[in-house]
Formats: structure tokens, C-alpha cells, sequence
């Protein structure tokens, strides 16, 4: 999912959290690098508004925003007043203190001012050398900046009395090589213990309910492997097009935006062995070891296991939109893909056999992203084809966005005098179950276990190589002549490729039910 459709809904009036009261963060100096930019205007700032008026954040915090953006102290403070405008008394308390410096990411003036912020900060504020350096930047300068905070005596080892952590946005490298070299780059100045990658993702209620859904559940576990799951399917589909983002999506694709950080992290998560407990590096372990067993194919067998593809002019809920070579900033001639289909594998014993099908894509008929287990058939089935001709596979759907929940499809008598047996969904939804509750976002989650050290949710350096592992073939494969892009229209569910792709193991994608009369295609009843 791309930051774009990444948004949460606003909750109107004050209402409890859905998870746990979270803890208070102890006194800590925020420096968030590109403090003027999108990500931060959007996300970072209205998370720690909500974190502030939850009072999780200690009387000490302060935020030091650094960017290009020539801006004063004051000019800062107003921008942040303005993107969050539903911040309550706790936050424009908090906001009183905040301070800001003009400056390139490797100047040595940009670090003299910062470093004296801090230094004001530990002995007025009260911060006790408490250190977040957030990494809010264009990817290609967080070697820079990590660099430049070890040279200029900004970047000091963890010690029992103070921490000093650094959290890096995605994408990490562009490839194993780039992903090994900016961690080359990074750990002279802090030890992995001090690195935080986030991926918002990994900070969604349902996201983590995939934990609780498996390790808090007898019911689940027995037929959670290959005995009774017959194919994986994840899919993180959106409506919308790149936006006013070509100019990035056109040096990323979908492969880099989603494939290599979402999907892995959501696939990991679903497959992944029980962790011996919660502890952040027992449940890493585990993810690592997951994406340790899937198999890496050559570059001629990622062609055979792939489709791209690439919209092109259609209709997506009544209205008509332009293709991806007549957005802003994208080539006439691109050969990015905006969608891919992969067909993976998982070679343990829980999984081995089991088909894996992931797929992403830009201006498909609905913004949705779910999980999906099949399981087999059952082994005889008593009722004739003309009975049960409705009848589909057994099912469990994590549905991770928009409406979050979880989905039993299972086969039921229709009532009446005939004897018909057609699928049937149970279903649990948060926001009915949960009604008058509101789930943490994940930037406000994420960014609070940074502040008190948990790195659960957090990219340990391994899982990102072993990622970046099982996408490069498929790199490689493209950057050849005839690495095959395939047009698909949009408000289509991408290329038939694509289709014929999961037919070769003897299924079909799951594509839900779309109400195109509401706005962004909200996901109804069972799929299609």
C-alpha cells in the first residue's frame, strides 16, 4: 500500500483506545529530519499530536524538526499547529517548545545548531540525553545523515542511563546490494540494537491481530499448514493511480513500493513458526526464518513465476481516468510496472506444496488488502454438482483494509424445500465488535514503541536482505530484453496473465465484491 491510500479514518470527539493504554514514553529529544515534508506534515506530526493528547508523552519531549525549508522557530511551531489541527491542550503545550533548523543534511553548521538544541533541550527540558533521530528524508540521503550525526558528535552509543535510536523510513536500498551498502553506512555511526526501520504497516491493528488470531487460538493452529491449506493469497490492491507521485513510482514500481516491504512483512507474519514468546528478537527470529524458507528463484524462473503489468486509460467507479504514461512526471514510453502477480513457495514442513500468490496493484477496482487461506475440499463431497454448483472452498480472510476484519466462509444449506448448498461468510468486523473504540494508526503506535524501545514491529537488518533476496531475481529478469509488461485497464483487476498465472496450480484469485456506487470502492459480501 502506498502512503497515499495509507490514510486512517478521523474519529470525531474523544474515544478510548482500542488496544491497552499505552505506556508513557520516558523524556526524549525527536529530531526529525525532513520536518517540511509530506511524510511528516501528514503522518509523523498528527501521530504525535494523538500521542501527546493521550498524555503518553513525558513533560520533557520535544520535537527538533531540521530540513531545506528556510523556516524560524516560530514558522515551524505554525506549520505544526496547521497539520494538526485537532491537537487538544496537552499538544500546543508541547508545541510551545519546538525548535527548527535550516540546513543541508551534511553541512557542518546544519549539526552545530542541532547539537546545541539538544544540549538546550537536556538541560532545560529535561531530555537526560535521550536521542530519536527520525529519518523522514528522500532514501538516498539516510547514509548521509546517519554519517553525518556520528561525525558532528550527534550519534552516542546506548548506555543505562540514556538511549540514542534511529528510525529509518522505506524503502531500505533499492536492491541487496544497495540494501548492504546503506547498512554498511549506517552501523559505523549505531549499532543494529539502535536501528529502527519502520514500515507503517506493520503497526495496523489487523496486521498484529494476525498474532493473536494464531497464537491465542487452539482452534486455528491444527489446520494452519499444508494438510488443510490448499493456497496463500495476498492481495494489496488500490483504486487510485500514482497521484502527483510519478516522479518517485517511476524509480520504484510496484515491486519495490509494496512487494519487497509490504507483502513480505504480512506474508512472514501469516506463516512464520510460534516465537518461544513476544520478545522482539524471538519474534523476528521467526519472521527471518520464514522468509529464510521460501525459495529463490533463478531469473529465468522468476519470468515463468511473474506478470507485470501497467494501467492504461479506464473507468473506476463511474469515472474515467488516464493512463500511467499521462500521469505527471512519468515517461511516455515507462516500462514500470504499476501491478505484479508472483506465484512463491515455501520450502519447510509446514508449507511445503502450498502455493503462495501475491499481487499489488495501482487502479484496480477497489482499495482492499486481505489474506486469504484456502483450504482444501473435502475429500468426498455427498451432494451432486447441481446442488452444490455455489459451493467454493473453504476460506479464512483477513481482510487488513479498509474494513478491517476477519472472515469464515464455509458451505450452508440454503433454506427452503430444496436441498442447495451455497458458501456463506462469518464474519467479524472491528468496528462492529469494537464499536465506539479507536484503533492506534500506526505511525502512532509505531513511533511510541521507538520512543520506549520496543522493536517488535520493527525491520531487523537480516529480514531486510533476506527481502531484498527473493525480489532481486525478479529485477535482474526485467532489466533483460523482453521482460514482459502487460497492459491492463483500469478499474480492471490487472492483466489476464495474471489470472492464467494462479490457474497453472488449479485456482483462482479471490476477487471481492465491489459496490462501485460507493466512494473508493468499499468491498461487500463474499468474493466473486
Amino acid at each position: 500500500m502506498s502512503d497515499s491510500e495509507s490514510t486512517s479514518s478521523e474519529a470525531k470527539g474523544k474515544k478510548r483506545t482500542l488496544a491497552p493504554v499505552l505506556s508513557k514514553a520516558p523524556p526524549l529529544a525527536l529530531v526529525v529530519f525532513g520536518a517540511s515534508g509530506d511524510l511528516a506534515t501528514r503522518k509523523i506530526l498528527p501521530a504525535l499530536s494523538r500521542l501527546a493528547d493521550q498524555g503518553v508523552l513525558d513533560d520533557g519531549f520535544t520535537l527538533i524538526g531540521v530540513a531545506r525549508t528556510e523556516w524560524t522557530d516560530e514558522e515551524f511551531r505554525t506549520h505544526v499547529t496547521e497539520a494538526t489541527p485537532d491537537g487538544g491542550p496537552r499538544w500546543e503545550a508541547v508545541t510551545e517548545r519546538f525548535k527548527y533548523v535550516t540546513g543541508e543534511y551534511d553541512h557542518p553548521d546544519t549539526f552545530a545548531q542541532l547539537k546545541s538544541h539538544l544540549d538546550e533541550a537536556d538541560r532545560i527540558d529535561g531530555t537526560g540525553g535521550n536521542r530519536i533521530y527520525y529519518l523522514a528524508t528522500i532514501p538516498n540521503v539516510f547514509g548521509l545523515v546517519a554519517n553525518a550525526l556520528a561525525t558532528h558528535g550527534c550519534a552516542q552509543p546506548a548506555t543505562e542511563d540514556n538511549f540514542c535510536r534511529l528510525v529509518v523510513e522505506k524503502p531500505y536500498g533499492r536492491d541487496l546490494q544497495s540494501a548492504l551498502d546503506l547498512d554498511k553506512q549506517v552501523h559505523t555511526a549505531f549499532d543494529e540494537s539502535q536501528v529502527f526501520r519502520i514500515d507503517h504497516y506493520m503497526g495496523k491493528e489487523t496486521v498484529q491481530n494476525v498474532l493473536a488470531l494464531r497464537f491465542a487460538n487452539a482452534i486455528f493452529e491444527p489446520i494452519w499448514n499444508r494438510r488443510y491449506v490448499e493456497q496463500v493469497q495476498i492481495t494489496v490492491a488500490e483504486s487510485l493511480g500514482v497521484e502527483h507521485r510519478g516522479g518517485f513510482y517511476e524509480t520504484a514500481g510496484a515491486l519495490r513500493d509494496i512487494v519487497q516491504n509490504h507483502v513480505m512483512q504480512v506474508l512472514a507474519l501469516t506463516l512464520m513458526e510460534s516465537p518461544t514468546s513476544t520478545d522482539a528478537d524471538r519474534v523476528r527470529d521467526e519472521k527471518v526464518k520464514l522468509l529464510q524458507a521460501i525459495a529463490i528463484p533463478t531469473p529465468d524462473e522468476a519470468v515463468d513465476r511473474s506478470v507485470r503489468g501497467q494501467y492504461t486509460a479506464g473507468t473506476i467507479g463511474g469515472e474515467d481516468v488516464i493512463g500511467y504514461r499521462q500521469e505527471e512526471d512519468v515517461s511516455p514510453d515507462s516500462q514500470t510496472e504499476t501491478f505484479l502477480a508472483l506465484r512463491l513457495s515455501v520450502n519447510n514442513w509446514r508449507w511445503e506444496g502450498v502455493p503462495i500468490h501475491v499481487r499489488t496493484g495501482k487502479r484496480l477496482p477497489a482499495r482492499v488488502t486481505e489474506v486469504v487461506l484456502q483450504f482444501r475440499r473435502a475429500p468426498f463431497l455427498l451432494f451432486d454438482q447441481r446442488t452444490s454448483r455455489e459451493l467454493r472452498p473453504d476460506a479464512l480472510i483477513l481482510r487488513i483494509q479498509p474494513d478491517e476484519g476477519i472472515s469464515l466462509e464455509f458451505g450452508a444449506k440454503v433454506p427452503g424445500e430444496k436441498f442447495h448448498i451455497r458458501s456463506v461468510a462469518m464474519d467479524f468486523s472491528y468496528a462492529e465488535a469494537f464499536a465506539g473504540a479507536e484503533a492506534a494508526g500506526g505511525y502512532e503506535r509505531l513511533l511510541h514503541d521507538a520512543m520506549v524501545g520496543d522493536a517488535t514491529l520493527f525491520i531487523r537488518s537480516d529480514e531486510v536482505q533476506q527481502a531484498w533476496r527473493i525480489v532481486d531475481p525478479y529485477l535482474q529478469a526485467w532489466s533483460e530484453p523482453g521482460g514482459a509488461l502487460h497492459p491492463y485497464a483500469a478499474g480492471t483487476w490487472g492483466p489476464h496473465l495474471a489470472e492464467i498465472l494462479v490457474e497453472r496450480s488449479g485456482n483462482a484469485w479471490r476477487n471481492p465484491e465491489i459496490d462501485l456506487e460507493l466512494a473508493g470502492g468499499r468491498v461487500t459480501g463474499l468474493p466473486q
